[in-house]
């Protein structure tokens, strides 16, 4: 498999005229990296896939082709920003355009205290003009379409007109879509995590938006774990994005192409051909001195629920960090699977 990396010097792809939002994998940090994103690849064609969230400081001021590179393979790729500076996120949008992404999304759902303090994220859900001065700038910065990823409120907010006027105001500026986290933000006293579990669900909110705002497309984010509770939700919604449960259990995208997408004629590959098909990547990027965990770490879920998964995945967590570990970590690992 040649990789063929996407840099700011490569010729770029056009953008995709119309993007498919029906299934997404959401941005996540520490997750959602090339390598994750290569390996999510190989179970549909028509996943959209997100990037970690970049700021758009870094971008403009730091190493875009390291922050921004991406393998072909990876479109349909929507590229996730952080900021709250109009004129620097319209300067970043134009260095992602030149990227080739196919979207550009605005965070407004981290409530991490970093991203706070950066002032951007969820807390940005609290001045909605300025989310939507955010939006035009970033609308105008290229053809690319807009959209902006966003929760339900934030802290103890239970005010479903305020979160409508959030939504209206980012439509108004150009925003294509709306992916909803169906969450509040609790932006004290919560870590990230706790953030994703603990405020209750409010699945009826992001309906009851789309019915509110019914040519608008909605997409619903947030405990969604299975394929099952995606048709579900795709009887209220545009489409649906997962998050921790394709890293946790990949294979669950199996059948992604024949449920979601209702493809009649599926080849679904076995485990054990998706690793090997991961086999050409990983040796070209041990090649380029990228230490194996890096890349290993996103394959430890491919056998859960298997015969032997616990064993493939406490030798690869044991081995993988090893210096100079090669290919042969994982071809060890998977005999243990027999």
């Amino acid at each position: 498999m040649n990789e063929q990396v996407k840099s700011q010097s490569t010729p770029v792809t056009p953008a995709t005229a119309s993007i498919e939002r029906r299934f997404c994998i959401a941005p996540m940090m520490d997750y959602s990296d090339r390598h994750a994103r290569f390996f999510l690849r190989l179970f549909s064609s028509r996943i959209l896939l997100y990037t970690e969230m970049v700021t758009a400081a870094a971008i403009v001021h730091g190493d875009p082709d390291r922050l921004l590179g991406y393998n072909e393979e990876e479109h349909p790729l929507a590229v996730q920003l952080g900021g709250s500076d109009p004129q620097q996120l319209y300067r970043a949008a134009r260095i992602c355009a030149d990227f080739g992404y196919d979207e550009i999304n605005l965070n407004c759902g981290c409530p991490s205290d970093r991203v706070q303090s950066g002032m951007f994220g969820a807390c940005l859900m609290q001045d909605p003009a300025l989310v939507a001065e955010c939006v035009a700038a970033l609308k105008s910065a290229s053809n690319l379409p807009v959209t902006v990823k966003h929760r339900t409120g934030v802290d103890q907010q239970e005010d479903y007109d305020r979160f409508a006027g959030f939504a209206a105001a980012q439509l108004g500026a150009g925003s294509e879509a709306l992916i909803v986290h169906a969450r509040n933000a609790w932006l004290q006293g919560l870590s990230p995590k706790q953030n994703r579990e603990i405020p209750p669900l409010k699945y009826a909110w992001v309906y009851r938006l789309k019915r509110d705002f019914p040519d608008c497309e909605i997409i619903i984010n947030g405990g969604i774990n299975s394929l099952d509770q995606c048709l579900e939700h795709l009887q209220q919604v545009d489409g649906v994005m997962l998050g921790r449960e394709p890293y946790r259990n990949p294979f669950v995208l199996s059948d992604v192409d024949p449920v979601i997408f209702h493809e009649s004629q599926v080849d679904v590959p076995a485990r054990i051909e998706l690793l090997h098909r991961m086999y050409p990547y990983i040796e070209a990027q041990l090649g380029q001195g990228l230490p194996l965990t890096r890349v290993v770490r996103h394959l430890l879920g491919l056998f859960h629920g298997e015969p032997n998964g616990r064993r493939w995945r406490r030798f690869l967590s044991e081995n993988a960090h090893r210096k100079n570990a090669g290919i042969e970590i994982l071809q060890q690992a998977e005999r243990l699977l027999n």
